[in-house]
Parts: structure tokens; C-alpha cells; sequence
């Protein structure tokens, strides 16, 4: 019967079926065909609507519009600046000063293409005015945007989280040092990328002077708070004075407080079409989560991630071989489906197997989140990919052949974060 869920569900999304209306149908199977432990309708609705009666999914759409008060009072830039005064004249300095400000613009949006949005619109036209290519420009930033979703705040850690009853909190410090590793991983790529194809030195220098005219304090006191954003966020929850939920709540004032009284760089009469945005951005999440609540308790009483753990230990017995076929599954999952929608479908049917062979849960949460995020980029449904494209109006196919390098980079460090799960647990004591 687990079989046949799944083919129907892929069928359905094979004929262009939304997600949400796929996983209502395929919930729908095993009822209409009597198998054992079905649930009565009644109880699906029941099931769907306690998938949305959550308090801690209230945080998702708060980091959603904190994300985009940020982007739109023009944090991005403030963050750039300071990273290019200090990595401006070094070799690649420009594209990882980028690099450097989507992991700190992560900490703030929690989103990728969010951040590719935020980063890419103010850097890329600023580098390709420098002399860097504008495919390459465009494919680092659709790449280094995935850290948006492992650098916490993360929306996939908080899904993650709902999914599988793991701690947010812990989730988001595991995540800190394997983004941070991926980081280094894309910068050691733009540095062999300039060294193999040079880099225009009068320009950059003449910018480097623009930024060093200023002086550092002027920067310093621009970004300061955009600095500080994370400090406030994560500072609050791992000291235990506020939950993720009301972390989250706390990021859309300080957001709004420095956006209208500090930056100034937004107007009151412009809010109502921020707040519409963050509720279009979270509403279809909102949907999935509910239904995949319902898809998930389906599954369970069927008794399907019994049968998929069995399956795959029939054939791989060693941990790191389970790990290895994961890691497969989702790198062509996230191909062609969005990280949300992946993690609240197959995170409460791998978690199961990958605990019997061993796996810390908050680890396998980190795998997957980092798994997924190399799929933001990678064709044919990359979002991170289609948003980089667009900024610099171009087609995203010609975007992701500058991107594979970074993509091959990314792999490794997740290859890493697989196989040394001390890179996401020291933080956490373990």
C-alpha cells in the first residue's frame, strides 16, 4: 500500500498536481481502498488541521517578514561594505566579501532566495562594473545563497523541527559551523576561479580607495546594527530568555526599528505591502504543513517508514552507506522540489531509519537541510537559480554552468558535515 501512495503522489506531480492538492489525494488511497489501519475521514480532517495548530509554526512567517524588513532597509549593502574593507584588495577579495555577506545575510533572512535576492541585487551589479563575469557573479550568488537556509535563524530548521519534534534551538546552533565550513569551501573556489582567470586590479583598487576614504568607523556604525540583528535573535535563544517563537516575534520590531528610526530606508505607508508579501511567501507553507501532517500520520499508520527503513537495510547495512544513499535521494529530490516541501514529507519517514543506524537527529537535520540547499541551485527548478538569472536577465541554464564549481565545492562540504558529525554537534556539547 506504501508503494502505491507514493506512486500515486509522484504521478500527480508529474501532471503539474500542486503539492498540497497531491498529498490530499494520495492520503485519500489507502481509505478508499480499505487497507488496514486507514484513517476515517474525520480523522484526517482532524490531522490536517492540527498540522496548522501549532504555536512554534508561528515563527516561520515572523523570520519571513523580519526577512523582508531587512532586505528592503538595505542591509545588505551595510554588511558588503564592511567585508570589502577588509578582503577588498586581497585576491578574490570582492567575490568573498559576497560570500561573507550571504552567510551574515542568512543570519538575518533565513531564506535562500531571499538572500540571493537581498546579496545579488546590490553586489552583482557592483562586480560586473569591476570586471567579473556576470554568469559568474550570478552562479556565486545562487550558490552562496543556500547558506540563507543553514545559517540561523533557518525557515527549513524550524520545518525540520515540526516535522520531527527536534529541538529548534538545537537545530539552530548545529547549523552554525558546518554553514560557516561551507562558506570556506565557496571561497577557496572564487580564489582558484580569479587566480585561473585574473582579475581587472585598477578597478577594484579604485573602489577598495571609495570604501577606505570613508574610514572604518563610518562603516562600522552603518552596519552596526544589521551586526547586531543575529546577536539578538540567536543571543535570546540559546540563553534561554526567549523561545524561537518569540524570537521570531522580537526580529520583526527590531526590524521595523531599525528599517523606519535608524536606516530610514523605508516609509510607513510602504508596510501593508511588506506585510502581504511575507503572508504570499508563508500562505502555500502554511498549506503544506498541514497537509503533510496528515500525509504523515497516513504514512505512519500504514506503517510506511517501517517498510522504506526495512527496504533500504536489506541492501545497505553500514551507516555510512545509509547515509551515502540519502545524501542521493536528496540531491535529485531537491532538483525538483522546493526545500519545504521535501523536509515535512521525507523527514518523518527517514528519521526512523537513520536513528537505528545511529544517526544524532539533530545531525540528520543538518544533512538534510544542507542536502536540499544544494537543490536551490541546481536545474531544472533551482529557485535560488531563477532568481540570480533574473537579476542579471539572463537564462538560468546559462547560469548553472558557471555555477558547477560551487556546486562541486558546496558537495564537498556537505560530504563532510555527512561524515564528521562533530562539525554539527561540538556547538551543541556532543
Amino acid at each position: 500500500m506504501a508503494g502505491i501512495v507514493f506512486f500515486v503522489f509522484l504521478f500527480f506531480l508529474a501532471m503539474s498536481v500542486p503539492i498540497a492538492i497531491s498529498m490530499i489525494v494520495s492520503t485519500l488511497v489507502p481509505l478508499i481502498a480499505g487497507a488496514p489501519g486507514a484513517s476515517s475521514i474525520q480523522t484526517l480532517i482532524q490531522n490536517t488541521f492540527s498540522g496548522a495548530d501549532s504555536t512554534p509554526i508561528i515563527a516561520i512567517p515572523l523570520f519571513i517578514l523580519g526577512g523582508v524588513l531587512m532586505a528592503e532597509g538595505g542591509i545588505s549593502e551595510k554588511l558588503f561594505n564592511v567585508f570589502a574593507y577588509f578582503v577588498g584588495k586581497r585576491r578574490a577579495g570582492m567575490p568573498i566579501a559576497v560570500i561573507m555577506t550571504c552567510l551574515f545575510y542568512g543570519a538575518i533572512s533565513g531564506s535562500g532566495p531571499a538572500t540571493t535576492a537581498a546579496v545579488g541585487g546590490m553586489t552583482i551589479p557592483l562586480l560586473v562594473s569591476l570586471g567579473y563575469d556576470k554568469r559568474f557573479c550570478a552562479a556565486m550568488v545562487a550558490v552562496s545563497g543556500g547558506l540563507g537556509v543553514i545559517i540561523p535563524p533557518s525557515i527549513p530548521f524550524v520545518l525540520y523541527s515540526l516535522a520531527t519534534g527536534v529541538s529548534t534551538g538545537a537545530l539552530f546552533l548545529a547549523g552554525v559551523l558546518p554553514g560557516f565550513f561551507i562558506g570556506v569551501c565557496l571561497m577557496v573556489y572564487a580564489i582558484v576561479y580569479c587566480t585561473i582567470y585574473g582579475e581587472d586590479k585598477e578597478k577594484i583598487m579604485a573602489n577598495y580607495n571609495k570604501l577606505h576614504e570613508k574610514g572604518f568607523w563610518p562603516l562600522f556604525k552603518e552596519s552596526f546594527w544589521a551586526f547586531l540583528s543575529p546577536i539578538i535573535i540567536l543571543g535570546g535563544i540559546y540563553t534561554g530568555i526567549v523561545t524561537p517563537t518569540e524570537a521570531a516575534c522580537i526580529s520583526i520590531f527590531y526590524a521595523l526599528f531599525i528599517a523606519l528610526f535608524v536606516y530610514k530606508s523605508i516609509k510607513y505607508s510602504e508596510l501593508w505591502g511588506y506585510f502581504g508579501s511575507a503572508v504570499r511567501t508563508y500562505a502555500p507553507l502554511c498549506f503544506l504543513l498541514a497537509f503533510a501532517t496528515a500525509f504523515g500520520r497516513m504514512l505512519a499508520l500504514i506503517k510506511a517508514p517501517a517498510m522504506f527503513s526495512n527496504f533500504i537495510l536489506t541492501y545497505f547495512t553500514a551507516q555510512w552507506q545509509v547515509l551515502l544513499v540519502i545524501v542521493i535521494i536528496f540531491y535529485f529530490l531537491g532538483m525538483v522540489m522546493d526545500t519545504g516541501p521535501a523536509i515535512l514529507i521525507m523527514a518523518p519517514i527517514l528519521l526512523p531509519l537513520v536513528t537505528q543506524v545511529g544517526v544524532n537527529p539533530v545531525h540528520f537535520g543538518v544533512i538534510m537541510v544542507t542536502n536540499l540547499a544544494i537543490g536551490l541551485s541546481t536545474p531544472p527548478f533551482g529557485l535560488d537559480l531563477f532568481v540570480a538569472s533574473g537579476l542579471i536577465k539572463d537564462k538560468p541554464i546559462a547560469v548553472s554552468k558557471p555555477a558547477i564549481p560551487f556546486i562541486i565545492a558546496f558537495t564537498f562540504a556537505l560530504l563532510v558535515i555527512v561524515y564528521v558529525p562533530k562539525l554539527s554537534l561540538t556547538l551543541l556539547g556532543m
